[in-house]
């Protein structure tokens, strides 16, 4: 994720991994077959540490739209912050590798947790429906923030927007 943040998804070359995580190049494609698989992993992980990080400040707002809105835009700050990572990750998402879709479901996941955790106990029907919805239009709005075709903040505000629309 490093390298990522420091010169986007052309600088994540399986042996710069290796050599900055001082491991054999062969343990690394033990492991990963990719550096999509790569950069799905570190996406997955930083998903989690979101997620730990909600557990621990968890949203605010009277609504469960508000709730889920607060995660999105905590969420979209943290990429924000690392515009070559978060480019890097849009770009391994959007492979045609097969493989790489399985690693994807655990971002879906825990996306999935950190929205029903916002809901906080509120029934919603049709949640997986909701956060396959919510899913895709942050996939396309980080896809526009990240070719330049959106300013920062917007990806949170699509979201907000989704998430009002939707939790009503």
């Amino acid at each position: 994720m490093a390298l990522a943040a420091k010169g986007g998804y052309e600088a994540v070359q399986m042996r710069a991994v290796s050599q900055e995580a001082d491991v054999a190049l062969g343990t690394i494609y033990r492991y990963f077959s990719s550096k999509d698989q790569l950069l799905i992993a570190g996406l997955d992980q930083l998903a989690t540490d979101m997620a730990d990080q909600l557990s621990k400040r968890p949203p605010a707002g009277d609504s469960a739209h508000e709730r889920v809105s607060e995660v999105f835009r905590r969420s979209c700050a943290l990429l924000e912050e690392e515009p070559l990572m978060a480019h890097a990750m849009v770009t391994a998402l959007s492979t045609s590798d097969p493989s790489v879709a399985h690693q994807s479901h655990g971002v879906q996941d825990t996306l999935k947790s950190m929205i029903a955790k916002a809901l906080d106990g509120e029934s919603i029907d049709d949640i997986d429906g909701i956060v396959h919805v919510l899913g895709q239009v942050w996939f396309a709005s980080m896809l526009a923030w990240v070719g330049g075709r959106a300013p920062s903040g917007a990806m949170a505000a699509d979201l907000e927007l989704a998430s009002r629309l939707l939790l009503r």
